[in-house]
């Protein structure tokens, strides 16, 4: 949590007041390797702020795993459109490590948010710049090689082949595990 609280503080200067409105509406969660978060058709009613670990969203394409993305450490994550829209989930939300978390329930966050507007003030950046770190992402992904794919994903998350499946970052690359092997043997 303390990391969280620093995050905060980069953004937005926080009272020990509000510091501590903030921790108390977070809960701390130990999530086990391989836990299912969220299935497909369930409303996403958690969102977690990963301390130690690796998540990631997924959903299957003709009966195919296809990973979305991957969230580390520092990374707030749930299934964003049925979180925010309270609506079911397209995705499913998994653990690809022991995970340690905070996490905070929708309506809980918006008790948050009117008890503490500093905080919502700190949402609002937060999906500012996450709104636009997908829309740079986004918008020059699909004109990357498979390589350049490959270093993008290496450079924001630097250790990722060390944490996860290869079949899982070629499902993210949109490439086969035969193409990430080749791009993987000339480094």
């Amino acid at each position: 949590m303390d990391r969280l609280i620093e995050l905060v503080n980069l953004a937005i200067k926080i009272s020990a007041e509000e510091e501590q409105i903030i921790r108390s509406y977070f809960e701390k969660v130990e999530i086990k390797n391989k836990t299912e978060l969220l299935r497909q058709g369930q409303k996403s009613n958690q969102l977690y702020f990963i301390e130690k670990g690796l998540i990631h969203t997924y959903y299957y394409h003709d009966d195919k795993e296809v990973t979305s993305w991957f969230y580390a450490e520092e990374n707030f994550v749930t299934s964003w459109y049925s979180f925010l829209s309270q609506a079911p989930s397209f995705e499913y939300l998994r653990a690809l490590e022991d995970t340690t978390a905070h996490t905070i329930t929708y309506s809980k966050l918006q008790q948050l948010y009117k008890e503490c507007p500093a905080f919502e003030r700190f949402g609002r950046i937060l999906a500012e710049q996450n709104l636009a770190f997908l829309e740079s992402y986004s918008k020059g992904y699909m004109f990357l090689s498979a390589k350049e794919k490959y270093d993008l994903l290496n450079a924001t998350i630097p250790d990722i082949t060390l944490r996860v499946k290869l079949g899982q970052i070629a499902s993210f690359l949109g490439i086969s595990q035969e193409t990430l092997s080749r791009l993987r043997s000339k480094k």
